[in-house]
C-alpha cells in the first residue's frame, strides 16, 4: 500500500491519552458532585469530540445548559492538563520516522480542540508531521471529512494517494466520507471486534505491521 500521505487519528492510535482525559473529565464531573468515570469507561466513550464524551460521562437527565457549562470548564483545563501523561504508543516514532524516511507526508487528525492537538503534534512528533488538524469553528468534528481534507489540501496530496489511519468506527465513516483507504489500528479505544463489525478490513495490531503494510 505505497502511499504519498498517511493521515492518523491522535487519540487511541498515535498517542495514548486516556489517562489525561480520564483526569480532565473526572475533574469537571467533580466539580458538579457527579459520580467520577473509570478509564475503561471514559475509553468508550472517545472518538466523537469534547461535547459527545461529557454527555456520556455525566449522569442521565442532566441538563443541556449545565452541560454546556462543563465544556466550558472542560476544554481550557485539558488543554493545559493535556500533556501529563499522554505518550505515544509503541513502535509509533520509528514507524513516523520510516515513513518520513520513505518521503511520506504525514499529518495527524483529531476531535480533540485544535488547540490541544497542535500542542501534543509539536511536542511528540516534531519534525515529523506537515500538519495537525483539531476540532474548531472553520473544522467539523469527524466523522464529516473537513479535517482530512483541510490536511490534504495542505499537503497538495489526492484522497486517492492517502491513507488514513485510526481506532475507532468514527475514523472508519471519516475516510469513507473524504474518499481515503483506512487502516484499523487494534491498540487503542476498540477491539478487533468492533472495529471488523464496524467495516474494517483488517486489523493491525502492531506499528511494525501497520508498517510494512503501508511500505509494501
Amino acid at each position: 500500500m505505497r502511499c504519498k500521505a498517511v493521515l492518523f487519528d491522535m487519540d487511541g492510535t498515535v498517542l495514548d491519552t486516556l489517562a489525561d482525559l480520564t483526569n480532565a473529565v473526572n475533574h469537571v464531573l467533580a466539580l458538579y458532585d457527579m459520580p467520577a468515570r473509570s478509564p475503561r469507561e471514559v475509553a468508550g466513550f472517545l472518538g466523537n469530540g469534547a461535547a459527545r464524551l461529557l454527555a456520556e460521562a455525566v449522569p442521565a437527565g442532566t441538563p443541556r445548559e449545565q452541560l454546556g457549562e462543563m465544556l466550558q470548564v472542560y476544554q481550557p483545563w485539558y488543554d493545559s492538563h493535556c500533556a501529563i501523561l499522554t505518550a505515544p504508543y509503541p513502535g509509533i516514532l520509528p514507524l513516523m520516522e520510516a515513513l518520513k524516511e520513505a518521503g511520506i507526508r504525514q499529518a495527524v487528525i483529531s476531535n480533540k480542540q485544535d488547540s490541544a492537538v497542535r500542542r501534543l503534534a509539536a511536542q511528540h512528533f516534531p519534525g515529523l508531521l506537515e500538519t495537525a488538524v483539531g476540532e474548531s469553528a472553520a473544522v467539523r468534528r469527524k466523522p464529516n471529512p473537513d479535517a482530512v481534507l483541510a490536511a490534504l489540501r495542505e499537503m497538495d496530496v489526492k484522497p486517492e494517494d492517502a491513507v488514513y489511519v485510526g481506532d475507532t468506527e468514527v475514523d472508519l465513516r471519516t475516510a469513507e466520507n473524504a474518499g481515503l483507504d483506512c487502516a484499523a489500528v487494534g491498540w487503542g479505544f476498540r477491539t478487533e471486534e468492533q472495529l471488523l463489525r464496524a467495516g474494517a478490513h483488517r486489523v493491525f495490531h502492531t506499528a511494525e505491521e501497520l508498517l510494512a503494510w503501508l511500505l509494501a
